[in-house]
């Protein structure tokens, strides 16, 4: 139990005792006293005036006096007219200072067997294209996302659906066929991923050589620029082929077939090797040429029993128009599905294999309109999760130099950014002689853990629905908002803990004088680590990994204008040192975990 908890319960009592007033806990909610007042926890008495019978300033002093009879935690008051400030004694201090030095996973709750099952979907990827900068941010998302959930107390499994069929899965096929001379990521030294998206690009490259001629042709026998350039594209050699390849799969064809799986695999090694070095994983993972089978046969089922309608051209619609919407296809005239019958069927199999009480799903919010209507559609076919389904729905990423576009190949491709981000993390490291006394595998080391960690908290320091425009320059500075600024103050505590144990012993903080002078700083650093167990839940409630990281950037400025001000090791006094000592390493240990909720790795040494 925290300051704020035991003080809330305490105010709760006296207004209950002086007023016979059952008040609830958003009606006593303490606040940080402001700097210019004394005090460490603020209560607004004016709720509670009516009640009293009383003025704001008479109301305040009564219940002041109240808490410093009534409550340890409560040392003084002083009352400025409707606000009531509390001064905290330093015993309750030095006792919330041992809880959290006892506590390793102080702030985060544990899940146990009857605890909610929360499934998380990210990533999402087409097998077509490497990862790229949007994929990281959702990957990003995801797993901090989970890693959060996980910390309120929630068992969690994360999970990922891969598009592996369609249209621009047959391109790349297509184009390798044509263009690729028997290409394959051994021979070429490239990762699979990267040569299948190589073969995506140099469709789009021909396709649209192909338009262009036809438009001319067609334009030249009399059509208007529009008319042309739709006919072209219709007309298109390659874009037909591509088409005969996808019923070709869709029948079934042996060799399509094969060559699908084969080259699919070669993408999948590729993933696997960019999700390891970003750090993330699946417990499950789902592919949509499972999945969409499925979600017809679930949408027959909802036709027989009257909640869809077939129409005239044998096409299957939900009708919305009484929730304020449209009409929804969910199987074309040919019975081909659709993006939403294919999340039916990967709902279907989900709840088969998991007994879901939450779903989140991690996608762009160019598809909030999707999942608005997915939610209705998963309730009216009986999924208990369906209707209360959360959509994280998060803003672009956009570049200086604006959007990317896959087909044109114009994308920042994930491994080579990632690579980016620790070449600059070693090269300002060298510049900054950080690497002293180092060896290179070490320096190498460290790199890759500041490098993915600057790129990681940019991203996730950011309100998620927000769009946010990425300079990987500014990621990389060890000053300010950043993750090398929180790493490097990491590092710095657990070199100060190394040479202290190099000392001697630190005390417990059980064994020190609990009339030991602590200063406003050192209870500043407290009260701040006090409310990671707060910004945990908020964030959990918030469906906000920027609250963890903001959080996190909070701690450590406050950690430095005290370690700015005070010496640590030196202090001749051993109480203070021992004080000292333990909250720096109750800093770092509450860092550690907080960026670890993001995914980010601090090092020991920088």
């Amino acid at each position: 139990m925290n300051i704020e908890t035991l003080i809330g319960n305490a105010v709760r009592e006296a207004l209950k005792a002086l007023y016979n007033l059952d008040a609830t806990d958003k009606m006593t909610q303490l606040q940080k006293t402001r700097s210019e007042f004394e005090g460490n926890l603020t209560l607004v008495v004016f709720p509670f005036v009516k009640m009293a019978r009383k003025s704001p300033e008479q109301t305040a002093e009564e219940i002041g006096a109240y808490l410093v009879e009534h409550c340890q935690a409560v040392d003084k008051y002083n009352v400025v007219k409707g606000f009531l400030n509390l001064s905290v004694g330093q015993g309750a201090w030095l006792q919330l200072l041992d809880a959290i030095d006892k506590d390793d996973r102080y702030g985060m709750k544990q899940a146990d067997e009857q605890s909610p099952l929360v499934m998380i979907e990210y990533s999402s990827p087409n097998t077509n294209k490497p990862l790229h900068l949007g994929h990281v941010r959702n990957n990003l998302l995801g797993w901090s996302l989970a890693k959060i959930m996980e910390a309120n107390g929630n068992r969690v499994v994360k999970t990922n659906i891969v598009n592996d069929r369609g249209i621009h899965i047959c391109k790349s096929m297509l184009a390798w066929l044509k263009y690729g001379n028997g290409e394959t990521p051994e021979s070429s030294g490239k990762k699979g991923d990267h040569l299948i998206g190589d073969y995506y690009v140099a469709f789009d490259k021909h396709y649209r050589e192909e338009v262009s001629e036809l438009k001319a042709q067609f334009m030249a026998q009399g059509m208007t620029d529009e008319e042309a350039e739709k006919r072209a594209k219709e007309e298109s050699p390659l874009i037909k082929e591509a088409h005969e390849m996808l019923v070709k799969w869709e029948q079934g064809d042996a060799e399509v077939r094969a060559l699908w799986e084969k080259m699919n695999n070669w993408v999948y090694a590729g993933f696997d090797e960019t999700y390891k070095k970003l750090g993330v994983s699946f417990d499950k993972i789902y592919y949509e040429s499972q999945t969409y089978l499925k979600g017809k046969a679930k949408v027959e089922e909802g036709l027989a029993k009257g909640l869809f309608e077939r129409h005239d051209d044998g096409s299957v619609w939900a009708d919305l128009t009484n929730e304020g919407l449209d009409q929804k296809l969910l199987l074309r005239s040919d019975g081909t599905s659709v993006y939403m019958t294919q999340d039916i069927g990967t709902a279907e199999m989900r709840f088969k294999d998991y007994p879901i009480d939450k779903m989140i799903y991690v996608v762009g919010n160019e598809q909030n309109y999707h999942f608005q209507v997915l939610s209705i559609l998963l309730d009216r076919l009986g999924f208990k999760w369906g209707k209360e389904l959360v959509h994280f729905s998060y803003g672009m990423v956009e570049l200086p130099n604006g959007k990317m576009k896959s087909r044109e190949g114009t994308v920042v491709d994930a491994d080579d950014l990632m690579q980016l981000m620790v070449d600059d993390a070693y090269q300002t490291s060298m510049e900054l002689g950080k690497f002293a006394d180092m060896t290179e595998d070490e320096r190498k080391e460290i790199a890759r853990i500041v490098g993915l960690g600057a790129l990681k908290y940019f991203i996730l320091k950011v309100d998620a629905r927000k769009n946010m425009l990425f300079n990987p320059e500014e990621s990389i500075d060890f000053n300010g908002n950043t993750g090398p600024f929180i790493q490097y103050t990491h590092a710095r505590i657990r070199s100060i803990l190394r040479k202290a144990a190099d000392i001697g012993p630190v005390s417990p903080i059980g064994l020190i004088s609990p009339i030991s002078p602590i200063t406003p700083k050192e209870i500043e650093l407290i009260q701040k680590m006090s409310e990671f167990g707060a910004a945990v839940e908020q964030a959990g409630k918030d469906y906000s990994p920027s609250g963890i990281a903001n959080y996190c950037y909070e701690l450590t400025k406050v950690f430095n204008q005290f370690y700015h001000d005070f010496s640590i090791l030196s202090e001749p006094d051993e109480q203070k040192k021992a004080v000292r000592l333990v909250l720096a390493k109750n800093v770092a240990k509450i860092i550690k975990n907080g960026m670890s909720l993001l995914g980010i790795e601090v090092p020991e040494r920088m």
